[in-house]
């Protein structure tokens, strides 16, 4: 038999690796208030003008990040609308069309499955904007590279150190954690930051342009 004080012992790393729910939303609260919040604006703010400007967006990830991906561009392309007549945003999620993603993994490598996409698409001043855990997906970072020679505008938002794809994007929000669920959980909370302003953008936006189409109408400009 074990003596008492190693089984005491052996508890007490069990106990300390234990998890449970609440250890789990502690661990998520603990990085809320290190998030890269200036970063996040940044990323709002350079969305909202290239929809300002009929740039396109280009969101794209693997795993949890594509599930991320997606969402973004249901929320930027449906919600952010909101019923106005003003600008559409211009999105589109690399990571849905799964023949056309497995036509180039099969073809050219997965590594590909999103630069060849880009080329097709992609132009000066658009949105290239990349979700990775890790950072160093390689069919990631070869987009980012694909979309910098394209001329295009490149986010992103990662765990850990921000990996590789950090130094290719002109800006990166990165998650200071690295449990995989937590960044993931975070980034998803990060995308709907990025919406919430962007979209309020868009509706005072809108609401200036109609004031002024009003006063327009009747020969006076605001002061």
């Amino acid at each position: 038999m074990q003596p008492h004080s190693e089984i005491a012992r052996l508890r007490a790393v069990e106990k300390k690796q234990e998890v449970s729910v609440k250890a789990y939303f502690q661990s998520l609260s603990n990085i809320i208030p290190r998030l890269p919040y200036a970063t996040i604006e940044q990323i709002a703010a350079i969305i909202t003008q290239a929809v300002g400007e009929g740039r396109t967006i280009f969101v794209f990830g693997n795993g949890g990040s594509a599930a991320t991906a997606s969402h973004i561009v249901c929320d930027l392309g449906k919600t952010a609308i909101n019923g106005s007549d003003g600008n559409r945003p211009k999105v589109m999620a690399l990571n849905d069309n799964v023949p056309i993603m497995t036509a180039w993994a099969n073809d050219a490598g997965y590594e590909h499955v999103f630069s060849e996409q880009l080329k097709n698409f992609v132009g000066i001043r658009d949105v290239v904007f990349a979700l990775s855990c890790s950072g160093d997906s390689s069919n990631i970072l070869q987009a980012l590279k694909t979309a910098r020679a394209a001329g295009a505008i490149t986010v992103g938002s990662a765990g850990f150190d921000g990996g590789h794809m950090k130094s290719l994007c002109d800006v990166c929000a990165v998650i200071p954690s690295e449990n995989m669920q937590v960044i993931e959980d975070l980034q998803n909370a990060v995308a709907h930051s990025i919406f919430s302003v962007v979209r309020d953008n868009l509706r005072q936006a809108h609401s200036l342009t109609q004031v002024k189409s009003r006063v327009a109408g009747v020969g006076r400009v605001p002061e």
